[in-house]
């Protein structure tokens, strides 16, 4: 059965939502705007010169304390795991999300206005395949501070658990669980964020939460309420009078959901989770989450991902009719054996080229490289893909051959595992930028057994041979 083919998408018009941040207490413009294909989440922070961006990533967190705060290049990002959970949950893949102070609006402390403000904005399919990283191994995080522990496992489609113990009588073990992303308006969505007393005294005594008031937060009261810091909360929330309900939370609002607190949770894994980047197909199960065991753990899958997505082998069949046989190659290439080291080119594009070498026993290096122990040299995978690659460049003209390549420059080349006689070699070389005047500057892969053996970054010129070679020939 086919993999269903699911585009990416983004927001059809912008939209803005005005209000106050939690922690800076300063009002607040957001505007989510549309955004191209592979763009992902990007913030812009539009009050400081240069508009700069802070891509939605794990690797730039640098504070979990109150929230996560993103930081690139000294300009920061506050509390922003409530809005991409909103942006997760109605399944949008890029958007812009500009800003004109460093914190998002608190809004009620749920993801509810921001996933409103989208679905107001309408949902567009863009043209490229959305990428989804399919989890098919037990991955884990453990804070082993704190007992907290992020595990995910294979799933049929992205599921989330959360469960959480508090500790105190007022506020014991909570448990919520999303099944669908599609359910995420209706179940998570609306949860609002919390804190105990002991912690907004805490908050209030440092002059944090500047912006919060009691209608963007569920206070539980975890301690006797003096009278001194009934005065308190007077004062910081603008309050003639507060009391404390019968289920031991300020008497500032209803609860949405028994479990409210634990839904709150989950939606903040699934914000912070953004973090790694791409689309998950796994089930997560979060025991006590918080914002820096995950956020730890989205850098640790981030990790992964990229890592598998370098040493992802592609797959094609090598016993198809290649596009170019050796015959067609030597057409091409000004190589003659025994350095030719292309057999077959089986895809060729604008942009990227595809070769396959059968390194054999009867290879004239072997003879003296290792005889013992006979290992292709590192010199020559290199020369490999940079003969692929002069494929690429030389079918941009109409007469190739009368014209030689000639190597510009070799960076950030990497040989992962050895080549032995018996292996097929599969390279790989992709543009990196467009070919003008004759330089081709490309990212070149070499493959074998299922794994990434090499790779290399590439720059080749051609030059047309003089005309008297041409002559002659």
């Amino acid at each position: 059965m086919s993999e269903i083919i699911v585009k990416q998408t983004t927001i059809a018009k912008e939209v803005s939502l005005k209000g106050v941040g939690l922690h800076t207490g300063k009002e607040v413009l957001l505007t989510f705007k549309p955004a191209p294909e592979n763009n992902g989440y990007t913030f812009v922070r539009i009050d400081l010169e240069g508009h700069p961006i802070i891509e939605a990533d794990a690797n730039y967190v640098v504070n979990t304390q109150r929230g996560t705060v993103l930081e690139k290049r000294g300009v920061k990002i506050q509390t922003c795991e409530h809005v991409l959970a909103a942006l997760v949950g109605l399944e949008i893949d890029n958007v812009i999300i500009e800003l004109d102070a460093s914190e998002p609006p608190i809004m009620d402390g749920s993801a509810k206005f921001f996933l409103e403000a989208l679905e107001e904005a309408g949902i567009v399919q863009q043209e490229k395949e959305r990428e989804e990283y399919i989890v098919k191994d037990v991955i884990s995080y453990i804070d082993e501070e704190t007992g907290s522990e992020i595990t995910i496992i294979p799933s049929d489609e992205y599921q989330v658990t959360t469960m959480v113990d508090f500790g105190t009588k007022v506020l014991g073990t909570q448990n919520a669980t999303l099944k669908h992303i599609s359910d995420f308006k209706k179940d998570i969505a609306s949860s609002r964020t919390f804190s105990f007393l002991h912690e907004l005294e805490t908050l209030l005594e440092h002059g944090l939460i500047k912006g919060g008031d009691l209608n963007n937060a569920i206070v539980y009261v975890d301690k006797e309420l003096s009278p001194e810091t009934m005065d308190k909360l007077r004062v910081a929330f603008g309050k003639e009078n507060i009391a404390v309900k019968p289920n031991g939370i300020l008497d500032n609002l209803t609860l949405h959901h028994p479990n409210e607190a634990a839904r709150h949770k989950l939606l903040d894994v699934i914000g912070d989770l953004a973090l790694v980047g791409t689309r998950i197909r796994g089930k997560v199960i979060a025991n006590k989450p918080g914002h820096y065991v995950n956020t730890q753990f989205a850098k640790k899958l981030s990790k992964i991902i990229k890592i598998e997505k370098r040493n992802k082998v592609p797959t094609y069949d090598l016993h198809q009719t290649p596009l170019m046989d050796i015959n067609q190659i030597m057409t091409m290439l000004p190589h003659r054996p025994p350095f030719l080291l292309v057999d077959k080119i089986l895809e060729l594009s604008d942009k990227h080229v595809v070769g396959v070498k059968n390194v054999t026993m009867n290879e004239p290096f072997f003879v003296g490289h290792f005889p013992g122990a006979p290992v292709m040299p590192g010199v020559l995978q290199v020369e490999a893909m940079a003969q692929t690659g002069g494929i690429l460049v030389l079918s941009t003209v109409p007469d190739p051959e009368n014209y030689l390549t000639f190597f510009m420059k070799i960076d950030k080349v990497k040989f992962k595992q050895k080549v032995v006689p018996g292996d097929t070699l599969i390279f790989k070389a992709d543009l990196i930028t467009p070919i003008r005047r004759g330089i081709c500057h490309m990212q070149a892969y070499a493959y074998a057994n299922g794994k990434l053996v090499a790779e290399a970054e590439l720059m080749a010129q051609i030059a047309r041979k003089k005309e008297e070679d041409i002559v002659k020939k």
